[in-house]
């Protein structure tokens, strides 16, 4: 068919890339933040950042009306259960990202209650490293989401590995100093 006999008003494309664009274009964050990294994330929501441009300025705090999570800051042993109950309740398709150094591997609390990387017990769509991550970081972090829904679209039925439910950490705790034993802290004897 020749396009040059087409009306003028007359628009042809996929459904796949509207339905793709409509998803990008209106992604509706759920914000888990704690410290510092929730700090910047509300910053970025600010007029200065003008979240808007993306589309993902609706910030929801209920998980049935969002599809995109932003896990900010440090998560806890306490904490992840309420937060794989949260990722379960929020609609299909959905996607996650680690905002921040303590998000994605503890950061500088390598300790018994603070999880080592959120990914070990959620399945995690973009890593915004930082500590803490500027609000431009944060930006590119969602224009990544925004590039895996126009590349892949819905996600295929059984792609994402399924949630471990159990919280264990895998802290191994380093040996404690032993009665009797001489100590040297700064290259002296204590």
């Amino acid at each position: 068919m020749d396009t040059q006999l087409l009306p003028d008003n007359l628009l042809t494309t996929q459904l796949k890339k509207v339905v793709n664009w409509a998803r990008r274009s209106s992604l509706w964050p759920m914000p888990f933040a704690t410290a510092c990294c929730g700090i910047e994330l509300m910053a970025t929501a600010s007029s200065r950042y003008d979240l808007a441009r993306f589309g993902a300025e609706a910030m929801r705090f209920s998980p049935r009306q969002s599809d995109l999570m932003i896990v900010a800051g440090r998560v806890t042993i306490k904490m992840m259960p309420v937060l794989q109950h949260i990722y379960q309740q929020m609609t299909e398709p959905k996607w996650v990202i680690s905002m921040g150094a303590c998000a994605s591997t503890g950061g500088v609390f390598d300790a018994y209650a603070t999880i080592q990387g959120v990914d070990q017990f959620m399945p995690v769509d973009v890593y915004v490293p930082g500590c803490p991550p500027r609000p431009e970081t944060l930006i590119d972090g969602i224009m990544a989401i925004q590039r895996i829904i126009d590349s892949e679209g819905l996600p295929p039925k059984g792609r994402r590995r399924p949630l471990q439910l159990a919280v264990e950490p895998d802290y191994k705790p380093a040996p404690q100093p032993v009665a009797g034993i001489p100590v040297t802290v700064g290259g002296r004897s204590i």
